[in-house]
């Protein structure tokens, strides 16, 4: 799946903070988007691990955008909090992840590969500002 929960709070996590004047704690966050914080606080760590946020320990600690959106990119966001690049299908990313193993002789696979191609692209050009703009 390409879009998952996961994803998705990702990426209203980081509009939210986008226009945060102060770095926003996981509580404060998983209220204003009636997300559970303990999920919230995983995709947070994600993405402060992968250098997206900046986290801030202590009382007044939290998370604050490390980068600006226009460096912040879509295939960077959802590839770090779901652990792996996204796919359309188990098999569109290369031949040897067919689930049945017959590759080889598969007619949809090629068709697959172009589509994966293509929204790979799109997502790794398509910024965080991209999204604040619409």
């Amino acid at each position: 799946m390409l879009i998952t929960k996961a994803s998705e709070y990702a990426i209203l996590s980081l509009i939210v903070l986008s226009s945060a004047k102060e770095p926003m704690d996981s509580e404060s966050l998983s209220r204003e988007l009636a997300i559970s914080k303990s999920f919230l606080a995983k995709i947070l760590q994600s993405l402060a691990k992968a250098g997206i946020l900046k986290s801030y320990k202590g009382v007044n600690g939290g998370f604050s955008l490390n980068k600006d959106p226009q460096e912040i990119n879509m295939l960077d966001v959802l590839s770090n909090v779901e652990s792996k690049a996204p796919a359309v299908f188990d098999c569109s990313p290369s031949e040897k992840d067919c689930p049945s193993d017959r590759a080889d002789v598969c007619s949809i696979w090629p068709f697959l590969n172009k589509l994966q191609i293509k929204i790979d692209d799109f997502l790794k050009n398509l910024t965080l500002a991209d999204i604040l703009k619409d």
